[in-house]
């Protein structure tokens, strides 16, 4: 696996934001970013198009849901109750078998969709077909 230098992928996040990377997939269905505000980092994948493998509305979510997918340097991935999104067609691309790292959240690009993983082994992997949280 192959780590990209993250110099080329910052972008201008968040305005608040500490560190932030923006990518997609090759495809252009996955798009991520993994950044770090106010001291803790994550990772969240938006898909655009997807078959739900999580039917159920997370408790108390009243906004849209489904389609997002976190994790933070600590802890489970989780499906996200989400009223924003990680999507831009500017993101560059994360070629297959090509990784980045931010803050001890690592992403790997797969022909099987997008990874994203914690230090302590715990994240999600989400592709069009199934989405996994662990």
């Amino acid at each position: 696996m192959k780590v990209l230098a993250l110099l080329p992928l910052l972008l201008v996040g968040p305005a608040l934001a500490d560190d932030y990377i923006g990518f997609q997939s090759p495809t252009g269905n996955i798009h991520c970013a993994i950044y770090r505000f106010d001291g803790r980092t994550e990772a969240q994948c938006d898909l655009r198009s997807y078959v739900p493998s999580y039917t159920k509305r997370p408790a108390g979510c009243e906004q849209d849901w489904g389609m997002a997918f976190g994790v933070g340097a600590a802890g489970k991935g989780e499906l996200l109750c989400v009223g924003d999104t990680v999507q831009d067609p500017g993101n560059p691309v994360l070629p297959y078998g090509e990784a980045v790292s931010l803050g001890g959240i690592s992403c790997v690009s797969a022909k099987t969709g997008m990874t994203c993983t914690n230090r302590e082994g715990h994240g999600f992997s989400v592709a069009k077909a199934k989405q996994r949280i662990f």
